[in-house]
């Protein structure tokens, strides 16, 4: 074996221990006889801004929009859809260059998918919605909230950050990161190896987001971490203190994925938020 095939086969096989940031190693689920992320009957691509978007819509109600983090699919939600299709009309995508939403260009921001995500909202003629965002998702449903503040009623996003460094990462995450993207770019640069450099440059580039900027964020927010997320907590809690109508909620003995290890308790707590009007609690006369 050469020594490029060598290299290439051990950047391969450390991506997939990305899961603790990503969610792209998550297997498809399946409820009955329904495939998340891979389902014929429901499945439907949105022609937007230069590239097939692909989605899924399942239950009635008011709309809710689900954003998923950096390699994941609308099958990440697994836990959460057939809970919120109770209530709500559920809205799935993968987001650009993830999943089945294939884009070959090189360049990819957060700002670019929270306007997919306008834009999807627009052909389904979705005025307004609740969103749910996870980690990369988190971010795309704050700019979300900012550059289209007219779509989002109120915003649940857990593991998101503001800026791409160890003040919000954990540091040997971030760093190893950082090596794996060195990694990729001395082997041959398959597609494989292209996409997926594509989505590291992003974590590591990218977002530049100022605890200022959030006070454009108008919804009310609910903020959530785990204790030992690889979003550090005291970077999550600087989240919630900016934006100006949010509610903090650090899950112990969490790490990033919340909405698995916590599932039933994640599902109820983001119900009960959207379902219930903001309150604000000003100073030692409200201790309820």
């Amino acid at each position: 074996m050469s020594v490029s095939k060598k290299l290439l086969l051990s950047v391969v096989t450390a991506l997939l221990t990305l899961s603790a940031f990503a969610q792209s190693t998550l297997p498809v689920a399946s409820t009955g006889n329904t495939e998340y992320g891979n389902n014929a009957k429901v499945g439907k691509y949105a022609k937007i801004r230069g590239f097939n978007m692909y989605y899924e819509v399942y239950g009635t109600g008011k709309p809710l929009l689900f954003i998923h983090g950096n390699g994941g699919s609308i099958n990440n939600f697994k836990n959460q859809i057939p809970y919120f299709t109770k209530n709500y009309k559920v809205i799935l995508a993968d987001s650009r260059a993830q999943g089945k939403s294939t884009d070959p260009a090189d360049s990819l921001t957060y700002e670019m998918m929270a306007d997919d995500f306008n834009a999807l909202l627009n052909q389904l003629h979705v005025d307004s919605c609740y969103v749910v965002g996870w980690s990369d998702g988190g971010i795309d449903g704050l700019l979300l909230a900012m550059r289209h503040p007219e779509k989002v009623k109120k915003l649940a996003i857990t593991g998101a950050n503001l800026w791409p460094d160890t003040t919000a990462v954990e540091p040997d995450l971030f760093q190893w990161i950082v090596s794996t993207n060195d990694s990729l770019a001395k082997v041959p640069q398959i597609p494989t190896v292209k996409a997926q450099k594509k989505l590291l440059s992003l974590m590591i580039f990218h977002p530049h987001i100022s605890t200022a900027d959030l006070k454009q964020v108008k919804c009310p927010t609910l903020v959530i971490g785990g204790d030992n997320d690889v979003i550090l907590p005291k970077h999550t809690m600087a989240i919630a203190q900016a934006i100006p109508q949010s509610y903090l909620w650090i899950l112990p003995n969490s790490g990033h994925s919340t909405l698995i290890g916590y599932k039933d308790m994640f599902n109820q707590v983001v119900g009960d938020f959207f379902k219930t009007p903001y309150r604000k609690i000003k100073g030692m006369g409200q201790l309820d």
